[in-house]
């Protein structure tokens, strides 16, 4: 990655350059935001490493601040903060060389966009980082947009963030309401997929480039709410057919292996 120069260098609002000085309060934000509760509040959520707040600052959100050890952007881009600041500023274990304060976007639901593409909807995915790997993967098969009931867990979350791998920055992730959704994609003929262990084997099912693909909870699978709405039960069989293994796959293995094979279709 390399330095960018002064007439590309984007501009962040309330950079306090001219100090350079770190507060407690500065700390106390950014560690309070690891609380969905302040995350709601003041609509920011934290980033961490050099690649994903480099790869923020190219994109169009909003960024506050940034806060990087010396060296790691061009000057102008960052307070620069001392290894022992950024321990104190840092939400995990090993502390990384960037920290970015962004504001939380706000996207419309694309309920009227759900014709000829693919939208995942999650049903009560409630570990951060399987929603993380998630969005990577919905990233990755080229779905745009992941629609999430509003227990699962929150997108903005830093265990999240990270888990995505930057995109985060590129897939839309909305909490609505499934049966919302469900009603838009019945009114207009799109089929709604989910796994079953009673489905039909996702190999040989036919398969749609356009519709719902739903997935459950890590503990329940999906609700008997939006069951209701589910056209084509699909399961995924282990191998070889028969053998007694393991009981169920991690929701984000699962949602992998669906997406890569209708996208294999």
């Amino acid at each position: 990655m390399g330095r960018r120069t002064a007439g590309n260098l984007r501009k962040i609002p309330y950079l306090c350059l001219a100090n350079n000085m770190i507060t407690r309060a500065d700390i106390q934000l950014v560690r309070s935001l690891a609380d969905k509760r302040a995350r709601t509040e003041t609509g920011l959520f934290v980033a961490e490493g050099t690649k994903l707040v480099d790869e923020i600052l190219r994109s169009p959100l909003h960024v506050k601040r940034v806060f990087a050890r010396e060296g790691v952007f061009a000057p102008g881009e960052a307070e620069i903060v001392s290894p022992k600041e950024m321990e104190r500023l840092s939400l995990l274990k090993t502390p990384s060389d960037a920290v970015a304060i962004v504001e939380i976007p706000r996207r419309k639901p694309p309920y009227e966009s759900l014709a000829g593409r693919l939208t995942l909807l999650l049903d009560g995915v409630q570990n951060p980082g399987n929603l993380g790997t998630i969005i990577r993967l919905a990233d990755w098969f080229g779905i745009a947009d992941i629609c999430c009931s509003p227990d699962s867990a929150d997108c903005y979350n830093p265990k999240t963030v990270q888990a995505s791998m930057g995109a985060i920055l590129r897939v839309g992730v909305h909490y609505l309401q499934p049966a919302a959704l469900l009603e838009q994609a019945r009114a207009q003929n799109l089929p709604v997929y989910g796994t079953f262990l009673e489905g039909d084997d996702l190999y040989r099912a036919p398969l749609s480039q356009e519709g719902i693909i739903v997935m459950g909870s890590e503990g329940r699978g999906i609700s008997p709410e939006t069951e209701r709405f589910v056209s084509e039960k699909l399961f995924i069989p282990s191998w070889p057919p028969g053998r007694q293994g393991s009981e169920s796959l991690n929701v984000a293995i699962a949602t992998a292996i669906v997406c890569a094979e209708f996208r294999r279709r």
